[in-house]
């Protein structure tokens, strides 16, 4: 009787009404929305993008990398592929090359220099694979590998062996890269795709000798390839790899380090001597 009273004198109970919520909610769950499906949609567009073929002979690809070929590279190269005094004739490179340099960023040139660096491409793999195509179209030259030569399958034991004949004394065992005269370098091969190394080895880009299939066979650059990725894949047992640079950078740490050590060690035993 007591309770009963106190809550009369309390005033009308407030019951929550059911199926309400806050209006952040409603905030939150159009936010978490938005978030969800655009996600998916980037995620939908770059696998599609990454995964799509192109027909390298069809006339759409040939005409839009025509199109974009006058707009950003004949000025260098000439509209006829011809070449002129600020660039090389591109008749015969084949799609290979034009994949390798249009891929990698290092063509269109940015600076004039010893050898074009890679950067971030301008174009995108569409793009570049229109372009590719455009010039495979004026003249035969060596074609974009194919994909079961860029699946790392091959026998790495073997592709290491031939790396290390062919390849190591300037790009250094590991592929770290290493200088080469007049400011010119190999680049380091870590993180290069598949495509594009095959692509090198088969176009000798830069100061690369080139490896066509004569010399190297497809399957033996399968195995490079697969020896490569197997390396930079594999932590090193041996501790700090000081960039993989070879002896020349270990001589030079124990010389700093363990010399100076030694040294330091010498004094402050003299000094605890005296």
């Amino acid at each position: 009787m007591i309770r009963t009273r106190r809550a009369a004198a309390a005033g009308p109970v407030r019951t929550r009404k059911r199926g309400r919520r806050s209006p952040l909610a409603s905030v939150a769950l159009v936010a978490v929305g938005l978030l969800l499906t655009g996600g998916a949609y980037t995620l939908f567009t770059a696998s599609s993008g990454a995964s799509a073929a192109i027909d390298l002979n069809s006339a759409q690809a040939i005409s839009q990398g025509k199109k974009l070929f006058q707009a950003n590279c004949a000025t260098c190269h000439g509209l006829a592929l011809q070449g002129t005094v600020a660039g090389p004739s591109l008749i015969g490179v084949g799609a290979a090359a034009v994949d390798f340099q249009v891929g990698t960023g290092r063509m269109p040139l940015a600076q004039d220099a010893p050898q074009a660096q890679d950067k971030p491409p301008v174009f995108d793999d569409t793009q570049t694979k229109e372009l590719a195509a455009y010039v495979a179209s004026v003249a035969p030259g060596p074609g974009l590998p194919s994909s079961k030569y860029l699946q790392l399958s091959g026998n790495a034991t073997r592709g290491a062996e031939l790396f290390r004949i062919n390849c190591a004394m300037c790009h250094n065992v590991a592929g770290a890269g290493g200088a080469l005269t007049e400011g010119k370098y190999a680049p380091n091969l870590n993180g290069v795709t598949p495509a594009h190394i095959y692509e090198a080895m088969l176009t000798g880009p830069q100061n690369m000798p080139v490896f066509n299939d004569a010399n190297i066979s497809p399957q033996d650059k399968a195995d490079i390839i697969t020896a490569l990725k197997a390396t930079q894949q594999n932590a090193n047992v041996g501790g700090f790899d000081l960039g993989s640079l070879g002896p020349v950078a270990e001589g030079l740490f124990l010389w700093i380090f363990g010399l100076g050590a030694i040294v330091a060690f010498t004094v402050w035993l003299t000094a605890k001597a005296n």
